[in-house]
């Protein structure tokens, strides 16, 4: 396994590939079955409502959600009411291998990218666990990532990650604000409609705490 370490941030580290092909178009065959059981949604703006460019949708015993009411964690879907299907074995693998962190991941953000879709620069801040790390896995087109410091106004490194690639931000890096600039048409072939789905696996409560609904506000 070739990690490579990025220099915008102390504990960031790009693993190129981690998924071959045959892992990858696994993967979207298990995405289509947390779909079919959590459908996609489209995330708002607290206070603005303004919709995200994404849509999403989560599997694990939490999932991160967006509305008028704030950022925060809970244990059922939206706008079915059911529980988030179970994270898929084959992440939960990677997240043991990538991480050594001592406890599963409990939320997994699977967020959809069409072709001019963005996300807008952010910290991952909504968890009680910030010891433990963020595990960024990319399936489809190619996007430039953006990743500063973390505070708002720190200087930005861009770079390109494809499918299969996977992005740990672990110390320094757990905070730093990120986003994506942009997706790239025609550089994969692995989703039919070329888009992007970016899968994020987090740790949000404390081992000591255990696993329960958080609430977050802006």
């Amino acid at each position: 396994m070739l990690t490579t370490p990025i220099s915008a941030a102390a504990g960031l580290r790009l693993v190129p590939g981690f998924f071959d092909r045959k892992q990858q178009e696994e993967l979207v065959v298990v995405l289509r079955e947390v779909v079919r059981r959590a459908p996609l949604f489209t995330p708002v703006m607290p206070g603005t409502g303004k919709p995200f460019s994404v849509r999403m949708t989560n599997c694990g015993p939490l999932g991160w959600v967006s509305d008028q009411h704030g950022y925060r964690y809970r244990s059922t879907h939206p706008l079915t009411g059911e529980s988030w299907p179970p994270i898929p074995e084959i992440l939960a693998r990677a997240w043991a291998e990538l991480t050594d962190y001592p406890v599963p991941p409990q939320a997994c953000l699977i967020n959809y990218y069409g072709p001019a879709a963005r996300m807008g620069m952010h910290q991952d801040r909504d968890e009680e666990d910030l010891a433990a790390p963020v595990v960024s896995i990319s399936l489809g087109a190619t996007c430039r990532f953006r990743i500063g410091g973390t505070v708002r106004s720190a200087p930005t490194k861009s770079f390109l990650l494809a499918s299969g690639d996977v992005l740990v931000l672990g110390g320094a890096s757990r905070l730093a604000f990120h986003g994506i600039d942009r997706i790239m048409a025609g550089t994969s072939t692995l989703l039919p409609d070329g888009g992007r789905i970016n899968l994020t696996l987090r740790r949000v409560s404390s081992p000591k705490t255990g696993c329960r609904e958080e609430t977050i506000t802006p």
